[in-house]
């Protein structure tokens, strides 16, 4: 009976649970999927630890690459044995197969490995939607981009490279700041013993950024808002150390009628047809060489529990994944 890693109480990494599950066959519009690889996002965290509210017991994970093994009715856009990558749907992909909606489904090309995959889509199609829909960058911008080193971050790097894009970042150290300037970030920022407002103004020459693009919540606000200049906008995607506390939306207007956003992936992705037109577009990069994703730390699925600790103690950079 294959494996999956599942929840029964809200917690620390320590309630992750190794346990049987039944695997049936799919039912109309469904796809059953065999994993070769699992990624790894910090919104797992949200789920287990009880910040996002889940119908318990759960699974975790909303990103994965692998098999089809058969098909339900109905669905004739992938078939038994097409290698395909998903992300979003029900949460389950810390599993060894599912049974899942065949509409998250995208095939993969030749090109891309079922590791890349699993470190793309939820990531790269983040950074699709941030760049390409919440605020349309153009060559010639300058953004800043909060923790450059990450796995959202790495790609974001590329991206803004590919696009002509003056991307300033800022990480935790100075391993992590050499990373990203690898991988196309123009300026980075090590926020550990540097004051990113100031930097950004010096870079800048006091006008700041049209757009910054925030996954760390509670640590970079409200200063993230003193590095937008006039007009622009402020997107935050993220929470990784933790919820923004409410605020007096006039604090926007005091600084200069700033645009805020909270968008999520799955306002974009809402569909087959607008999922695929963003992973083409992601994976047009990746084959152009624009954009290349590994894993930069691997787990054993039966020790995602490791994983969890490793990504909320900081201690990793790119893209973790978890190997059925």
């Amino acid at each position: 009976m294959p494996k999956s890693i599942r929840i029964h109480a809200n917690g620390g990494p320590e309630v992750l649970r190794w346990e049987d599950v039944a695997v049936g066959d799919p039912g109309p519009g469904e796809a059953r999927v065999r994993h070769t690889a699992i990624g790894v996002n910090y919104i797992d965290t949200y789920h287990r630890s009880g910040l996002y509210k889940l119908a318990l017991p759960t699974g975790l994970g909303s990103e994965a690459a692998g098999i089809v093994e058969a098909v339900g009715a109905g669905v004739d856009w992938v078939a038994a044995g097409d290698r395909v990558a998903y992300c979003g749907g029900p949460l389950g992909a810390y599993s060894e197969a599912r049974v899942m909606p065949a509409d998250r489904l995208v095939k993969l090309p030749n090109e891309v490995s079922d590791r890349s995959a699993a470190c793309l889509m939820l990531k790269g199609l983040t950074v699709q939607y941030l760049f390409r829909q919440t605020y349309r960058l153009k060559a010639g911008d300058t953004i800043l981009f909060h923790a450059a080193a990450g796995g959202v971050g790495l790609i974001a790097c590329q991206w803004a490279r590919a696009l002509g894009v003056t991307m300033i970042g800022t990480v935790g150290s100075d391993a992590k700041a050499a990373l990203a300037k690898e991988n196309g970030c123009a300026h980075t920022i090590v926020y550990t013993r540097e004051n990113f407002v100031e930097r950004v103004k010096a870079l800048t020459g006091g006008k700041g950024v049209p757009v910054v693009y925030d996954g760390i919540g509670k640590d970079t606000f409200p200063a993230s808002l003193d590095c937008v200049s006039p007009r622009g906008m402020w997107v935050l995607f993220g929470a990784s150390s933790g919820a923004v506390p409410p605020f007096d939306m006039m604090l926007l207007a005091q600084k200069g009628s700033l645009f805020a956003t909270r968008p999520t992936l799955f306002s974009y992705a809402v569909d087959r047809a607008s999922t695929t037109r963003m992973a083409d577009e992601l994976f047009a990069l990746v084959l152009a060489g624009k954009i290349k994703s590994e894993a930069r730390q691997r787990f054993a699925l039966k020790d995602a529990a490791s994983a969890h600790r490793a990504l909320e103690s900081r201690a990793t950079t790119g893209a973790t994944v978890l190997m059925p």
